[in-house]
């Protein structure tokens, strides 16, 4: 049997939403485990998250300093051989680089960083190590995205014309961040955010899914940017009209102030023959809709499908998959490709996850965007 690999966390302490995503994905397919992490700036929460994760006391450090230089001194067979980054947006950076500088492969929770400049950082010290680096863009890991993905690829649609991609969410229409609520309070801050809010949280997300599934790159865009919660220091919603390379037309709207929905995330693309459509809240489902045939319904687990969409679905059909699975597909990924370069193979294709040049091309996309909402001119280069 295989030994797991041995993941180091920095962030995700008590109380932290997103840390305890990343676990669950990370153990899911018993291919990583959990050594040591700094799981908060606050020693002694930190301390306390190791604990009640089961955790030695002396892997349970008090900064994600102490934990890299540390666990760089043990034994090969007992360090970690990765780490965990899923701090707010400006604590990436710092332990990214030194995990990096110090020869242990990352995986990182989006966008990348907290500005532009640390973002070409990043990429260019992922390119002078050789080291692995994935990004959690995940609903790039669901089956019937890659199935989306794949279909465009082949040319089933034709040419690619219109893309239309919409994050909507409702959770940040009343002033939560007054009330002390953690992940509002951090998400509508300057200082932890970035220069965006709702763009950089969630229109990011809508920017990779439309490029992963189109296969195309955004060239150009212009941007209505607006803050409707009176006092808010970051935008809540955003319009953005965009320009592929091949020519076609998009839009993206996201938007944290729209009252009543959820998580809302979906996607339209139309080609020359035919269009698709995928829902998040329904993500099991792929629409198919034809010029000159009647609209056919995919569905995970159930065939034909390509490859790629069938190797990231694990149960029979039937049985829902969704956000976990598809977060876990992205740790699975990343582990059989740390593997693969551990044995000097080429990774599977087939097995992707998003990079650190998916990375930077979500933090261009949150500059841009800024850029054009306060533009009088509006369309930028992207």
């Amino acid at each position: 049997m295989k030994n797991k690999l041995r993941m180091g966390m920095v962030g995700g302490g008590i109380g932290a939403f997103i840390g305890g995503v990343h676990r669950i994905a990370a153990a899911m397919d018993g291919e990583i485990e959990l050594v040591c992490g700094a799981f908060s700036g606050n020693p002694e929460k930190s301390r306390a998250s190791g604990a009640e994760l089961g955790l030695a006391p002396d892997r349970c450090y008090e900064h994600f300093e102490e934990m890299i230089r540390r666990e760089k001194r043990l034994h090969p067979d007992k360090r970690m051989q990765f780490v965990s980054i899923v701090t707010p947006n400006h604590l990436h950076f710092a332990p990214a680089k030194l995990a990096l500088q110090n020869g242990f492969p990352v995986i990182c929770d989006k966008p990348l960083s907290f500005n532009m400049k640390e973002a070409l950082a990043l990429e260019k010290l992922v390119a002078q190590s050789g080291l692995i680096f994935a990004l959690t863009h995940n609903y790039t890991g669901y089956p019937m995205v890659k199935q989306a993905r794949q279909m465009i690829r082949h040319g089933e649609l034709g040419p690619i014309r219109k893309v239309v991609v919409e994050y909507p969410q409702g959770w940040l229409s009343t002033p939560l961040e007054q009330s002390g609520q953690k992940q509002a309070d951090w998400r509508t801050d300057p200082a932890r955010s970035g220069i965006a809010g709702a763009m950089g949280d969630i229109g990011t997300h809508a920017e990779n899914l439309a490029e992963y599934i189109t296969g195309l790159q955004i060239t150009e865009l212009c941007a209505d940017i607006s803050t409707f919660v009176p006092g808010r220091r970051l935008d809540d919603d955003g319009n953005v009209l965009l320009r592929f390379e091949n020519g076609a037309k998009g839009i993206l709207h996201a938007s944290q102030i729209a009252a009543g929905e959820e998580n809302n995330l979906n996607i339209r693309v139309y080609g020359e023959k035919g269009g698709l459509e995928w829902r998040q809240m329904e993500p099991n489902t792929l629409l198919v809709k034809w010029l000159d045939r009647p609209t056919q319904v995919y569905r995970t687990g159930v065939g034909p499908l390509y490859p790629e969409a069938q190797a990231h679905a694990r149960i029979p059909a039937g049985h829902p998959e969704g956000y976990l699975e598809a977060f876990a597909n992205i740790y699975r990924n990343f582990a059989r490709a740390l593997r693969a370069q551990a044995a000097g193979e080429m990774p599977d294709p087939m097995l992707d996850f998003p990079s650190v040049r998916d990375g930077v091309r979500g933090m261009r996309f949150i500059e841009k965007v800024i850029e054009s909402g306060k533009s009088k001119q509006k369309w930028v280069k992207f």
